[in-house]
């Protein structure tokens, strides 16, 4: 078995009892496939052509009742395959559904575990793709493979036995085709195996240029880019489409040639049985159940290649699927846990070197110790690497050298989902879902109660806001929380910080772009979110550095300096180089630090 099939298994034999009832459906349709020309004999050779029954069956019976008795028959076998076919095409749609929901489930989960150095790489809409599109090729393999061919094997063996004890000359001569076809498909396979990869690829470009677009509407808008969007999804779109034109231009091609060659092998037995007929070697009924089975027998052969080239696609569509799973997690997992009551909240850089890139340093030998308890200001000028900084903290990203300790032990040695319990973040610009509310607050933490969520909102000073809403709590915001303003998004990012109650805070620029009385609002609910937590807060305005015990300036991924505020403006250092850059008059004024 190869490792793709391997692969596939694991996610098969969850259904191996459905497979099996599904398995005996296409026996008991095959089987009635194989009677439905043997009413037609009956009629031809019995009821026109006067011989007798085979096998002596329909003794004493007029010829009329034969008639009616084959005519029977024959609605019968057909009705029953119409209903076989509607109850196994159910049963492989709902086995290969319940694979695909398997397979995205394990795709999805995954995606969460990696690391954000992955998706910082990986284009958005390629893996949209891939969870959406590329999973439901698993479907495709089972529904549109794994049974038809069954089917086809099947019916193959079945016709060949029949027709082989009609007339075995005929019988070879119709199998002669077979090496033919498998020529033809050995000559187009690995083409439309490249063109199906190159479809799924182009298809997925799509994607990542509409998902981009979507995200960024404002500012397309905003800078009336708009038709140079259009033009740059036209051109995504149309490869696109030239690459499905080129699978299906091939595929349709290599219908035609084995369609040709099936044609071929069909005049061939038709001549030939025509003059076994002539010479009574073979009765006319006979004739037409052999050309009966040939429509058939060539039918699933074709279906048996067209299955083959439908595999090769649906292949190249759980291979994407594969290979995103197949990345290795490049932040282990560790086994330490917290105790019930979370962390102190010290933690200490020792010796931190990180890069994204190879030969690209963004951090250089980050010595740092934080007590518990202290609020710590992150300053420096735009690209010095203080976001960087703090990622490493709940590890969306592993230093490159060094280690953090998360009071007094390297964070590499916890569980991931227990050390990123212990860290509550408000982020710039804040992120909202296109949900209630009261599920916005509570994201951090579904199990809180209404009265909960309410005191964070209270403390966050955004209840008025939201009392004042149609539905309060239950009101639905916008995507990204467009209907909403930045000081009220900001200050539900502050309420969902407040809920999930964490020993570390993390507060990334959280008052950037505000004006002076949203800002005041923001920062009481942010001295009230302080109260008793390890704070960091990367910060560009002076008002919100004053909120900090002690400041740290990142400059070329390095400390350049460290203090209180008033020590650091005392120095000719850099923190006071970007302070005394502004006149007096402007000291108190709380601009950003540039």
């Amino acid at each position: 078995m190869s490792h793709f099939a391997r692969r596939i298994s694991v996610y098969l034999w969850p259904y191996r009892g459905r497979m099996m009832w599904a398995l005996g459906q296409v026996c008991l349709t095959s089987a009635f496939e194989l009677l439905k020309p043997w009413p037609i004999k009956l009629i031809i050779d019995s009821v026109l052509g006067g011989q007798p029954l085979p096998g002596g069956l329909g003794v004493g019976l007029s010829l009329g009742t034969v008639l009616l008795s084959a005519c029977v028959a024959l609605v019968i076998i057909y009705g029953a395959v119409g209903a076989l076919t509607v109850l196994s095409n159910y049963t492989t749609i709902r086995i290969g559904q319940r694979m695909v929901r398997d397979l995205r489930s394990d795709l999805y989960a995954h995606l969460h575990r990696l690391s954000m150095a992955f998706h910082t790489r990986a284009q958005a809409g390629d893996l949209l793709y891939r969870v959406t599109a590329d999973t439901f090729a698993l479907q495709s393999l089972t529904m549109n493979c794994l049974f038809p061919a069954t089917t086809a094997i099947i019916l193959l063996v079945g016709m060949t036995m029949i027709m082989a004890r009609l007339d075995w000359q005929l019988t070879v001569l119709a199998l002669s085709v077979c090496p033919l076809l498998l020529l033809a498909i050995g000559r187009l396979n690995r083409r439309i195996t490249e063109a199906a990869g190159e479809m799924r690829e182009r298809e997925s470009e799509v994607y990542g240029v509409v998902q981009r677009a979507m995200a960024a509407m404002r500012v397309i808008q905003a800078f009336t880019r708009e038709d140079e969007e259009h033009r740059r999804f036209m051109s995504a779109s149309g490869k696109s489409l030239d690459a499905s034109l080129r699978l299906y231009t091939l595929q349709t091609f290599y219908a035609g040639v084995v369609n040709l060659v099936i044609a071929l092998g069909t005049a061939a037995v038709v001549w030939v049985g025509a003059r076994h007929v002539m010479d009574g070697t073979l009765t006319v009924g006979s004739l037409v159940v052999f050309i009966s089975y040939l429509a058939s027998l060539y039918a699933p052969i074709n279906s048996m290649f067209q299955v083959y080239g439908l595999a090769q696609s649906a292949r190249v569509g759980v291979q994407r699927v594969l290979d995103v799973m197949d990345v290795e997690r490049d932040l282990p997992e560790g086994t330490r846990t917290f105790p019930p009551e979370g962390a102190r909240g010290e933690v200490v850089w020792e010796g931190v070197d990180f890069q994204y890139a190879p030969g690209v340093p963004i951090l250089r030998g980050i010595d740092l110790r934080v007590s518990a308890g202290q609020r710590v200001a992150v300053v420096g000028p735009t690209g010095a690497g203080k976001s960087t900084l703090l990622s490493l903290l709940p590890r969306f990203y592993d230093p490159t050298r060094g280690r953090v300790l998360v009071d007094g032990v390297d964070s590499r040695e916890y569980k991931l989902s227990s050390l990123r319990q212990q860290v509550a973040m408000v982020l710039q610009p804040p992120l909202l879902f296109p949900v209630s509310l009261r599920e916005n607050i509570a994201f951090g933490r579904p199990s809180a109660s209404m009265d909960e969520i309410v005191e964070a909102a209270k403390a966050a000073r955004i209840h008025d806001m939201v009392m004042r809403l149609p539905e309060n709590y239950d009101s639905v915001v916008g995507e990204h929380g467009v209907t909403l303003s930045e000081g009220e998004k900001q200050r539900l990012t502050i309420a969902r910080a407040i809920l999930r109650d964490s020993p570390i805070l993390i507060l990334d620029e959280p008052t950037s772009s505000l004006d002076p009385e949203t800002e005041r609002l923001i920062i009481e609910a942010l001295e009230r979110l302080q109260a008793g937590r390890t704070t960091f807060i990367i910060a560009h305005r002076l008002s919100t550095v004053r909120m900090a015990d002690r400041v740290v300036v990142i400059d070329g991924g390095r400390v350049a300096e460290q203090g209180a505020l008033e020590t650091l403006l005392a120095r000719s250092g850099p923190f006071a180089a970007m302070y005394g850059a502004r006149t007096p008059q402007r000291h108190e004024d709380p601009l950003a630090i540039s």
